[in-house]
């Protein structure tokens, strides 16, 4: 079986997909999440009592990763890599699999960073007005929104696949 075979394989695409998911969201979560962790350093450098509220702030860009394995998850599970025995899928499928998985892999990974940007922006809010921490929860979240959008666009995606 030559390189070419076994990477258009319909399972060998399926779990392409399933590690594009888990990897470019969860990527784009690392990467938010370590934007909000620098901001939220100085912070907490200078009032050590702002640790809770910079923390869940912080914890806003994780939920792409989250989303991303959620979506891994389906797909190894529909394919049976998972919970039971394997499919054979055709090349068809696999690309199908492929492109379901899309979605939240490249909008996880953008809607990740953006997300941490906007958490880190209420890093400064808090700074300056603690009291007005809903609302830099409320500009990050609503990133949040496309991500879920994408979440749902995948999973659609993977159960209207008959497979």
């Amino acid at each position: 079986m030559d390189w070419v075979t076994m990477i258009f394989n319909g399972n060998a695409l399926a779990a392409i997909g399933a590690a594009l998911a888990v990897g470019l969201a969860g990527a784009g979560s690392a990467k938010g999440v370590g934007i909000v962790g620098e901001a939220a350093q100085g912070l907490v450098t200078e009032d050590p009592d702002k640790f809770g509220q910079a923390l869940l702030l912080q914890a806003l860009p994780g939920t792409q990763g989250i989303y991303g394995l959620l979506t891994a998850f389906v797909i190894l599970n529909q394919v049976g890599i998972v919970g039971g025995p394997m499919k054979d899928l055709t090349t068809i499928q696999g690309f199908l699999v492929l492109a379901s998985s899309l979605p939240i892999a490249i909008v996880g990974y953008f809607s990740g960073i953006a997300q941490g940007r906007a958490a880190a922006a209420g890093i400064g809010l808090i700074a300056m007005r603690p009291e007005e921490m809903g609302k830099g929860i409320t500009f990050a979240a609503m990133v949040e929104t496309y991500a879920v959008l994408a979440l749902l666009a995948s999973i659609l995606m993977i159960f209207g696949i008959n497979l």
